[in-house]
């Protein structure tokens, strides 16, 4: 057998065990057990039986943005229409599911694009995401998480690349309203797909920066009467890129933008907060928040990785990486069963490769753009800003919202594409070095796949009997 052979059917044998887990738990796990999933079935069987968009503060899921909902809402009409409800609760949590593997498969064809020569590390960047817990979870859940995420890939598949600010890239407006139309319809699943708008102004501006595309824009607006302004533009180096920019933004604003404008129209707010539906999350510890707990990272992290430790109820990062790489909600595992605690302990020890290598790989992006390499900027500047701009506004978040519910890694999940890239740059390095340095890399990633899926193939290894979550002493949801 030749090594291309064994090495494609090595990636079909990984990647088919991969998507079948996924399936797996689109078709057993309870569908009204994951992250605030009883109440998005609420929502979204109401547009089942009309269409006319609710009040913010109607129900616990109202509050949010809409796209994911109406979407939801049709394919329940559809299938409900050729046959019963019953499909439906198999048809929705597949939505979750496709919009996951079409993230696994971005990733890949990106890394594909960027690295044409390097198939290895391709392989490595698809299967970091396919064998990711939080990635696993939340594609088996009734939840806008992956549909963001994959929203979100989509405008940074298309920004990073060469050439944005190129007066002779082909279709450049086209790409521009392309990644806008995916932009506002991430703004139009969550809140957080708002930074994709500073990633894509970045984004732009530094590439027209360092091409210093000047002539045709400056024309273009010389022939309107402006002049002035095309060459006070033209003296930054910005003109081409602000111009597509501006088509870019103005499509993502009035695709996304319009239920935050209604809302601030009608109710006097942008995003709901606080709202008399969401009381049950202000008795939740720890209740309030220090500079501290973004500091720490508690020994419990590895060693009882559920958040209602004590250590790690006062650790946001601590916390967030147990729910990145395990289950620490109990959302999947049982809750008090030793075995699943050993398997966290060791899952998460396994998995600080990966972050490590997460880590190297932005390290090397910043890096890059300190020693101004231009061919990569185009690559390195969205990237490297979404994942700032995503963590700095998660640190936001959870400030604002000092409960343990709201401190999950599965909200990071718009980092999709970065991690995959950067990740497997650090990792296709280390790996590819003759010697035990290598192996000990192979050998620690293959047994964290198998962690993986142990933690998050519902009811494979572990058998889950009580109610989805932590009980943490308050009343419980429905």
């Amino acid at each position: 057998m030749t090594k291309q052979r064994s090495f494609v059917l090595g990636a079909g044998l990984l990647f088919g065990t991969g998507i079948a887990v996924r399936l797996h738990n689109a078709t057993h796990y309870p569908p009204d057990w994951g992250f605030d999933a009883s109440y998005n079935w609420q929502y979204i069987y109401r547009l089942t039986r009309s269409w006319a968009l609710p009040r913010p503060d109607a129900g616990w899921a109202t509050g949010d943005p809409p796209f994911y909902f109406y979407l939801s809402g049709l394919v329940a009409r559809a299938v409900e229409s050729v046959s019963s409800m019953s499909p439906v609760l198999v048809a929705i949590p597949l939505l979750s599911t496709l919009a996951g593997l079409a993230t696994v498969a971005l990733a890949v064809a990106f890394v594909r694009r960027v690295h044409p020569d390097e198939p290895r590390r391709a392989l490595l960047a698809g299967a970091l995401l396919l064998f990711l817990p939080a990635h696993i979870y939340m594609s088996a859940m009734v939840n806008e998480e992956m549909l963001a995420s994959l929203l979100v890939s989509l405008v940074l598949f298309a920004l990073a690349r060469p050439g944005l600010a190129d007066p002779d890239a082909p279709h450049p407006w086209r790409l521009a309203a392309a990644a806008g139309l995916a932009a506002g319809l991430a703004i139009l699943t969550k809140l957080t797909g708002v930074l994709v708008l500073g990633a894509a102004g970045l984004a732009y501006a530094v590439d027209g920066w360092r091409r210093q595309a000047l002539a045709p824009a400056a024309s273009r607006l010389a022939v309107f009467g402006l002049a002035p302004a095309a060459s006070r533009l033209a003296v930054f180096g910005l003109a081409p890129a602000a111009s597509r920019l501006a088509v870019f933004g103005l499509v993502a604003v009035v695709v996304g933008g319009w239920w935050y404008v209604r809302n601030r129209v009608e109710y006097g707010y942008f995003q709901p907060y606080a709202m008399p539906a969401h009381q049950l999350m202000f008795s939740m510890p720890p209740g309030e928040r220090g500079v501290a707990d973004y500091l720490r990272v508690p020994l419990a992290t590895w060693s009882d990785p559920q958040l209602l430790n004590p250590d790690l109820l006062a650790s946001v990062w601590g916390s967030t990486y147990a729910t990145v790489w395990f289950d620490g909600h109990r959302f999947f595992l049982p809750r008090d069963h030793d075995g699943v605690s050993r398997l966290g302990t060791a899952t998460l020890l396994l998995a600080l490769l990966p972050t490590a290598a997460f880590a190297v790989g932005v390290a090397g992006g910043l890096q890059r753009l300190r020693q101004g390499r231009r061919e990569r900027d185009a690559v390195d500047v969205p990237l490297l800003a979404i994942t700032f701009l995503t963590l700095a506004g998660y640190a936001v978040y959870t400030w604002r919202n000092p409960w343990f519910a709201v401190v999950k890694g599965t909200s990071l999940l718009g980092l999709s594409l970065p991690f995959a890239y950067y990740a497997s740059d650090a990792l296709t390095r280390w790996t590819g070095r003759r010697g035990p340095l290598s192996w000990l890399c192979w050998g620690v990633l293959a047994a964290l796949a198998a962690a993986a899926l142990a933690s998050s193939t519902f009811n494979g290894v572990f058998e889950k009997t009580e109610i989805s979550g932590l009980s943490w002493g308050g009343p419980e949801r429905p």
